[in-house]
């Protein structure tokens, strides 16, 4: 096979004889050239002007979705942070209102209300219409958290007033029971007052100390407050006698019993049997001496019972 070449830089045509493998080899060199060429140029042509994104682009975006991914984990894990949080407040403050259905039930029994005026083992009976919420219902974390906190500080408030409530009751409570009030005995009638007398065993003017309960024998014999045994046992004139210290400089007596339930140091509460009637000492029968004394003075007993009735 001949090729003639002419150019100006030859002079002259040139000829060139190319044998059989030759042109074989020529071929093959061309078209590895023009696939090589045409690769690089469907490369470079899908890059510019096929999916219109680099690879530079796409790296790019796949940084960004990384960065995304984290961040819905730090907002995950902060929620679930959250909401362990308001799981725990929340379990604080039903804590304290169980604190505060037991407080209310206790001030309830004290006050002696009537049944069903305070219920505190239901719900409170509401009622009124309802209005829609402007914007939606809605609430976002940080508001609830905030309304929380608000219900918290008035726990907090209702447990203090309540608090002050039940010293005040139990105040009261207390100085009505340590308040010599009512008759020592269940049954039986007065048979001499306090003050001016005639002695029964001289017939003389005399100055009674306390009152006269004229009953029957072994009758029980019951204290008028709290208080402190302070006295149990006999006493000239008193035959065998109770004395109870009841604080705030109030005492009473309990005389010519036949026999005292009660020793020195103990507790009474008021209503207890301290002793039974009897006619020990200074005594025409059976009976109960009883006085009070205020600051060790002896006043008269009937002003204390005549109280107890009002």
């Amino acid at each position: 096979m001949n090729v003639v070449i002419f150019g100006k830089g030859f002079g002259k045509p040139r000829q060139l004889n190319l044998s059989g493998l030759s042109v074989w080899a020529v071929a093959v060199v061309s078209v590895c050239i023009l696939s090589a060429l045409g690769f690089a140029g469907g490369y470079w042509y899908s890059n510019v002007t096929g999916s219109g994104v680099s690879s530079n682009q796409v790296e790019q975006l796949a940084g960004e979705l990384q960065l995304q991914r984290e961040n819905i984990h730090s907002i995950r894990q902060g929620n679930e942070d959250t909401l362990d949080a308001l799981a725990i407040r929340i379990a604080q403050m039903n804590a304290r209102i169980i604190r505060l259905d037991a407080l209310g039930r206790r001030l309830t029994d004290m006050a002696d209300l009537e049944d069903g005026e305070f219920d505190f083992d239901s719900a409170p009976a509401l009622g009124g219409p309802e209005e829609p919420v402007a914007g939606g219902s809605n609430v976002a974390i940080p508001e609830l958290v905030e309304s929380m906190q608000t219900l918290s500080d008035q726990l907090i408030d209702r447990e203090a007033q309540l608090g002050v409530l039940e010293s005040v009751l139990m105040g009261q409570n207390l100085n009505d029971r340590v308040y010599p009030q009512g008759r020592p005995v269940n049954s039986g009638w007065i048979s001499s007052y306090f003050g001016k007398r005639t002695d029964p065993f001289t017939g003389k003017p005399a100055n009674h100390t306390g009152i006269d309960f004229a009953g029957k024998a072994g009758d029980p014999v019951t204290a008028v407050a709290d208080g402190v045994v302070t006295w149990s046992a006999d006493r000239y004139g008193y035959g065998v006698m109770v004395e109870i210290n009841h604080g705030n400089g109030y005492s009473t007596r309990y005389a010519h019993n036949a026999e005292n339930l009660v020793a020195a140091g103990d507790e009474v509460k008021k209503g207890q049997a301290v002793a039974r009637m009897g006619e020990t000492g200074r005594a025409t029968g059976p009976n109960l001496h009883f006085e009070v004394l205020r600051n060790g003075r002896r006043v008269n007993p009937v002003n204390f019972i005549r109280e107890s009735s009002k």
